[in-house]
């Protein structure tokens, strides 16, 4: 993997969410940081620096005299993010959608057509990666910055969890649509109608991740 040496920590905290997201990395996994440190091109500082931020976030256990070891937070914990989620992101798509201009909407609307694209593709790390961006625009619209710091940091903990709710059979082609509703709407500058969709959009995707958990526990 190509990357620079000078490489910052929070890039390869990133790099490593995407492995964890993909399954490079599973659950019990351990760091191999000697290995890990050759294939992406970094010192071992940034990578131990890296490997702080997700503990932080739940996606690493460091353990004394052991290691990193790639982990999971308790379900309870993944719905009480996605609670916050709910309610901060439905305020970002009500807010936006007041502010948005006809430049703004535009520019989302490619976004969303990506998105399509990537639907159509099948491109299940596609989609979630333009679906990111997606939500980062809308929230990007809203323009309050203390808000933004807030939601990046609940963001980048839930997106492997977006992620997984993509493995629901037909899961991917409810999304798209809630997605189709939310360019109308904000064609439409219905600001209220914004609010509630974006968040029926996130209760969808807990309640498929709900499901799948349900499934795994009660699988022989």
């Amino acid at each position: 993997m190509n990357l620079k040496k000078s490489i910052y920590h929070i890039q390869v905290a990133d790099l490593l969410r995407d492995m964890i997201m993909t399954g490079s990395l599973k659950e019990g996994d351990k760091i191999n940081e000697n290995k890990l440190c050759q294939s992406i091109g970094v010192s071992k500082t940034p990578l131990r620096e890296a490997l702080r931020v997700l503990s932080v976030e739940g996606l690493i256990e460091l353990v004394p005299n052991r290691g990193a070891f790639v982990t999971q937070p308790e379900f309870s914990e993944i719905r009480e993010m996605f609670d916050v989620m709910i309610l901060l992101e439905g305020f970002c798509a009500r807010t936006a959608c007041e502010k948005m201009t006809q430049k703004d909407f535009s520019q989302l609307e490619k976004i969303h057509d990506r998105l399509e694209q990537q639907c159509a593709n099948q491109d299940q790390e596609g989609y979630i990666r333009v679906n990111h961006q997606y939500h980062s625009f809308v929230q990007e619209l809203a323009g309050n910055q203390n808000l933004n710091q807030i939601i990046d940091g609940l963001r980048k903990k839930i997106l492997l969890y977006r992620f997984q709710s993509l493995n629901a059979p037909g899961r991917m082609a409810e999304s798209i649509q809630e997605h189709r509703l939310l360019l109308e709407v904000f064609r439409q500058r219905d600001h209220l109608k914004a609010e509630a969709l974006m968040q029926n959009h996130l209760k969808r995707q807990l309640t498929t991740l709900e499901d799948l958990v349900q499934q795994l526990e009660t699988a022989p």
